[in-house]
């Protein structure tokens, strides 16, 4: 077994030791790290909603090994979620864990953050994710987590903030890998960022793009997300990781779905207000056939519409 094997191993054994001190519950999810590129790994988490049959594990996170330590992009969704992640870098490399970019402040994203912060990570966010930590939703969400999420969320989960709030966009260079992390917000939140590792070829795209399944749209301005979209197709991108879903080696395609799907939304509910008619009797009246089959459909297409209808009242009324 070569040094780094090694080293490896034993900063695992003293994890596995160390996580019931640390207080995270076991998790049967195995966070299994895919390669995409020399130095891109990412682990996949499952297609539907997060609940209790998944233990919160239905979202990417994504890391990148240089010669100087390890850049990580996003956090998984419980504090268990992300010790194993820590976990899981640690199998491949001893380089130690130097950033941690969170695309967006949603739970599903960052409720992981602590682990790696024990681990000695740096925590990057966009600025605009201070809205969320403070205007009450992070509050809502954490309560309804440490319900549907116990024991891997519960009420004394520590909702972790970023040690640097981004305004703008920012580039770096870490162990002879360029980073370059974009704000692409709004789109599917106001914080979004993008990191792009130009090369490995290789674009984390968070929440703006799903693969394999039915978006999460909720409160967000599809129409600003449409033109994110419109921007990243004019890139010609090669691969994409995403927030939830496989990687994706055919962003065009997969970004022409999501957009298809958002202008679906904006047309069937834009069209509703127009004619005055009640959302209740515009969802029920709408042909969802060719997305009814996908993972996450239930959960998130309802809440999806009825969103996209109160956006499109807005937008009648020139707000």
């Amino acid at each position: 077994m070569g040094a780094r094997r090694l080293l490896a191993a034993v900063v695992i054994a003293f994890s596995a030791n160390s996580a019931s001190a640390q207080g995270y519950p076991a998790v049967k999810s195995r966070v299994s790290p895919v390669k995409v590129s020399e130095r891109v790994w990412y682990v996949q988490g499952g297609p539907g909603a997060a609940s209790a049959a998944n233990e919160g594990y239905n979202s990417n996170a994504g890391f990148v090994i240089t010669d100087e330590g390890v850049v990580v992009i996003d956090a998984l969704g419980s504090p268990a979620l992300g010790f194993e992640l820590v976990k899981a870098i640690r199998a491949i490399t001893a380089q130690p864990i130097r950033r941690v970019i969170v695309t967006h402040y949603h739970a599903d994203h960052f409720y992981g953050l602590k682990p790696l912060k024990d681990a000695g990570a740096e925590v990057w966010a966009h600025r605009a994710s201070l809205d969320y930590l403070t205007g009450g939703e992070a509050e809502r969400r954490h309560e309804q987590r440490s319900v549907a999420l116990f024991p891997w969320v519960d009420a004394d989960t520590r909702l972790v903030r970023a040690d640097r709030w981004l305004d703008g966009d920012e580039s770096f260079a870490l162990g002879g890998v360029r980073f370059e992390v974009q704000h692409f917000g709004p789109a599917h939140s106001a914080e979004d960022l993008v990191v792009v590792v130009p090369q490995e070829g290789v674009i984390f795209i968070g929440d703006i793009l799903f693969t394999g399944r039915v978006p999460f749209v909720g409160q967000a301005d599809s129409k600003a997300w449409l033109g994110r979209i419109a921007r990243l197709i004019g890139l010609k991108p090669r691969l994409m990781v995403t927030g939830h879903g496989a990687v994706s080696t055919d962003p065009i395609r997969d970004l022409a779905f999501t957009r298809d799907y958002l202008e679906f939304l904006r047309a069937e509910m834009g069209r509703a207000v127009a004619d005055f008619v009640p959302f209740e009797e515009a969802y029920r009246r709408t042909d969802w056939r060719r997305y009814a089959g996908l993972p996450a459909f239930e959960e998130a297409n309802r809440v999806n519409a009825y969103g996209t209808y109160l956006l499109m009242e807005r937008e009648s009324l020139g707000k």
